[in-house]
């Protein structure tokens, strides 16, 4: 199964290099707000998961600019997601409130909906 799953995550990997979208052209002032509101979010992933592929090519595409964290070949950053959000599931966006209060958003369309509603980009 290990061999399976390892043969998969390459061809993923392979076929998003491949296909990878071009990012939309944005003027100055909408990147540096869609820079300022993503800050300090961060997204944990597995590099070969399909839903986080999902995730990253819309960030991509939209000139998104958000830390990753690759939770399967960093222990610390699994245990920070276990920690925080509760269960180690990627993708999960850790979008911080305020000093005590964070969310843990699961589901690659859950992200991307919250991204685009938030930033105002059409899906």
């Amino acid at each position: 199964m290990k061999i399976i799953r390892f043969i998969l995550g390459r061809i993923i990997l392979f076929l998003d290099w491949i296909t990878s979208p071009r990012p939309n052209p944005i003027s100055e002032e909408k990147r540096n707000e869609i820079n300022s509101f993503t800050s300090n979010m961060v997204m944990y992933e597995f590099k070969a998961c399909p839903f986080c592929v999902r995730v990253r090519r819309f960030m991509k595409k939209n000139n998104i600019s958000i830390k990753t964290k690759d939770a399967r070949r960093n222990k610390e950053y699994a245990t920070e997601l276990i920690n925080g959000g509760g269960k180690l599931q990627v993708p999960c966006l850790l979008i911080p409130k305020d000093e005590n209060n964070s969310q843990w958003l699961y589901e690659s369309k859950d992200i991307i909906n919250f991204l685009s509603k938030e930033l105002s980009i059409e899906l």
